[in-house]
């Protein structure tokens, strides 16, 4: 049995309705030619802060108390989960402050700042990153919300399965990224409640990629964490993991890892062929049906997860004049 089932998703869906966008499931003429099967495109990426994150990080907020609330709030984060956090608490009017090591990228950062939370650059590392949310929390009392290991976080992430199931019944196999598992366990807890027979795979990149090194050893282990296209992917999944990493071993169906010029290739491809603007983590499912490393019966769903990359990379990578707003409101 999931540790976060149907019930809580299905409570979080009803609770962020209306503080989160209903965001596009959408076919993929080009790859669905490329996969010989038909392809769609969840723009997870057209969500209000740019990416999935937001789901997660309202539903935890809202499910606090006041004395919570009232402490203030912290977390770690490689830029997304904070711009999230700091978007909901903002909302709310509770302060927030956000921990990144130096390896988020300074676009990343100056969004969360943009949004009004605090933010502290720490170490090299999420590990480092968590650090000083622990001494926060330790010596200034403030409410830790977890990026991704955290019941009422995995439950909002779940809220885009929902979505997938309603808007494609018919699909087969569901490819999510995969970092801390936040993302992939809640989507996959709601896809199998309401597409059991659907396969959920998870996608990384080869350079750090914590939670596939994790499923391999059978229990979660610390790994090197190295610059990467997919950035959002990067940090590790904590040695004492409480959710993540039992939902992903026994709801995932496999895992794919890229290489650095895979998931360029897909950032590209988004760009070029579906209009969209995506960052590395946001690309790596089209870069796995693109390099052919997805086992193709039927109907297959890529989830976009974000496109929160900085525009002088993007503008290398595609040669693009420019970025769109969408999303990034």
């Amino acid at each position: 049995m999931s540790l976060v089932g149907l019930d809580s998703i299905t409570a979080a869906a009803n609770r962020i309705s209306g503080h989160v966008r209903r965001t596009p499931l959408v076919e993929s003429p080009s790859l669905s030619r490329h996969c010989g099967v038909p392809v769609f495109l969840k723009l997870e990426s057209h969500q209000t802060t740019g990416s999935f994150k937001l789901r997660g990080a309202t539903n935890a907020v809202l499910l606090l108390g006041n004395e919570a609330r009232a402490r203030g709030l912290v977390t770690a984060s490689t830029g997304n989960h904070g711009r999230a956090l700091a978007h909901a608490a903002k909302a709310e009017g509770v302060r927030a402050v956000v921990c990144m090591s130096a390896l988020v990228p300074s676009n990343k950062v100056e969004a969360v700042r943009a949004l009004g939370a605090e933010v502290h650059i720490v170490g090299r590392s999420q590990d480092d990153a968590q650090d000083e949310v622990d001494r926060l929390v330790r010596e200034e009392g403030l409410t830790a919300i977890p990026p991704f290991d955290h019941p009422d976080v995995i439950a909002g992430q779940g809220t885009m399965g929902l979505e997938i199931a309603e808007d494609c019944p018919q699909a087969e196999l569901i490819l999510v990224p995969l970092s801390g598992g936040g993302l992939a366990s809640g989507v996959a807890a709601a896809i199998k409640a309401e597409l059991p027979s659907a396969r959920v795979i998870g996608v990384s990149m080869e350079r750090g990629a914590a939670m596939e090194a994790s499923l391999r050893a059978g229990q979660p282990v610390a790994v090197e964490e190295f610059e990467t296209l997919a950035d959002s992917l990067g940090g590790g999944i904590g040695l004492a993991n409480r959710y993540t990493f039992p939902m992903c071993r026994d709801l995932l169906d496999g895992t794919i890892l890229l290489t650095e010029d895979e998931i360029a290739a897909g950032i590209c491809h988004a760009h070029a062929e579906e209009g969209e603007v995506v960052e590395g983590a946001g690309a790596v499912g089209i870069a796995a049906l693109i390099a052919r490393k997805v086992p193709l019966n039927g109907p297959v769903v890529a989830v976009l997860s974000g496109r929160n990359i900085d525009e002088a990379r993007h503008r290398s990578l595609t040669g693009a004049d420019g970025l769109a707003t969408a999303g990034d409101s």
